[in-house]
């Protein structure tokens, strides 16, 4: 029977809505461990695990290599990342560079006030995903140092931090479940909040600084110690 053209749209929003969620099934598995690193992604026994056609998987796929969380070998499969110390040190310091810049800009602003109620409802929902499943432990992180970000009003700044937090959520669960949990806990994020509201961004970017320093060493830290026992 024909569809009425008012109705059209409605196949295409359910198609999209089906993408989206297998997309966000399969990051949140990749963030959390779920599907460890190095495991082998085949599109035949992941469709039907799933229950989507490998075409909607592929497209699914995709997008997670262009974030950054999957590789693919010289024969063409995917993979879940393997994330090595080196490139923790190298997320960690563009991570850095694009969020001391974002608070440079944030504490010129004449409504800083503004911003940092925005910052203590970023920490709140850290606070808040505390007692849920490390996924949303790894939202909240990512949408507060986000907030920062977008506080600067600067665009280019914001899209070139989005590219790199693909990456991020690989380095977060990186070193392990305890380690991730302790460098995303609240409390380590409220003393940026509270330096970025004195409008001092000198003080503001040497605790971010050392925020950032010592995230980035725990998880070098772990890796280096399992690749030792390895």
């Amino acid at each position: 029977m024909a569809i009425d053209a008012q109705f059209s749209s409605l196949g295409a929003i359910e198609r999209v809505t089906r993408r989206e969620l297998i997309l966000d099934r399969l990051r949140e598995a990749v963030t959390t461990g779920e599907l460890a690193q190095g495991t082998h992604l085949g599109e035949t026994e992941l469709s039907a695990s799933l229950g989507v056609s490998r075409g909607t998987l592929r497209e699914a796929l995709r997008h997670l290599e262009e974030e950054g969380l999957l590789t693919k070998d010289a024969r063409g499969r995917l993979s879940v990342r393997v994330v090595t110390t080196a490139e923790v040190r190298d997320i960690f310091d563009v991570r850095f560079a694009l969020e001391a810049l974002a608070i440079d800009a944030v504490c010129q602003r004449d409504d800083l006030d503004t911003v940092i109620e925005t910052l203590r409802a970023a920490l709140e929902r850290m606070v808040q995903s505390e007692r849920g499943p490390i996924a949303d432990q790894v939202a909240a992180d990512l949408a507060f140092h986000e907030s920062i970000c977008i506080a600067s009003g600067n665009h280019t700044l914001v899209e070139s931090w989005r590219r790199v937090s693909g990456l991020a959520r690989a380095v977060i669960t990186a070193a392990g479940r305890d380690t991730a949990i302790a460098n995303m806990a609240a409390e380590r994020h409220a003393p940026i909040v509270d330096a970025i509201a004195t409008g001092d961004a000198d003080a503001a970017r040497a605790v971010l600084r050392e925020h950032n320093s010592s995230a980035r060493e725990a998880i070098v830290g772990r890796l280096e110690d399992a690749e030792a026992r390895a």
